[in-house]
C-alpha cells in the first residue's frame, strides 16, 4: 500500500501554509499528494498567479517522487553537472527550485507539500509552514 495522508490532514496543511503566505504577504497555491505524487489536495488563494496551479502541484510530485526537497536538485541539474536537463523530463513536471518538501511519517515518505506564488525563498517558507503543521499533527 502507498503511504499517504488523508483529506483532512492535507488541509490542515494548506491552512497553516496559506496563514504564513498571508503573513508574508504573498498569495500563493498549495498543494498536497499521497507518496507517489498524486494530487490530495489543493487551493489557490485570491490573487495567486494561474501558473503557480501547475507549479505547486510539480513542485510536490518532484518532492514525492524523488523523496527529496526541490530546492536539493538545483545545483546537481546545472550544465555540466550528473542531472543536467532534469526539469525537461517526465513531461516537464520536474521542478529544480525550491518549494517542494517530501512529508515523512516514522521514516517513510507519506506525502509533500508544495508552494508557489512568490520568489523561491517564499515558497519555501510558506510550505516549510505546513510541513511544520504536519509534525505538529502526527506527534
Amino acid at each position: 500500500m502507498v503511504g499517504t495522508i488523508e483529506l483532512d490532514t492535507a488541509t490542515e496543511l494548506i491552512e497553516a501554509a496559506e496563514a504564513k503566505a498571508d503573513e508574508i504577504g504573498v498569495p500563493s497555491v498549495i498543494a498536497v499528494t499521497n507518496a507517489e505524487g498524486n494530487l490530495i489536495a489543493q487551493h489557490r488563494m485570491d490573487g495567486a498567479w494561474l501558473p503557480s496551479v501547475n507549479i505547486s502541484r510539480n513542485k510536490a510530485y518532484t518532492a514525492a517522487g524523488l523523496e527529496m526537497p526541490t530546492h536539493e536538485l538545483a545545483e546537481a541539474s546545472e550544465p555540466g553537472e550528473s542531472l543536467y536537463g532534469l526539469q525537461t523530463t517526465d513531461e516537464g513536471r520536474i521542478v529544480i527550485f525550491g518549494g517542494g518538501f517530501p512529508l515523512e511519517r516514522d521514516g517513510e515518505i507519506v506525502g509533500a507539500i508544495g508552494s508557489s506564488g512568490g520568489e523561491v525563498d517564499e515558497d519555501m517558507t510558506v510550505a516549510r509552514a505546513g510541513i511544520d503543521r504536519f509534525e505538529e499533527l502526527i506527534e
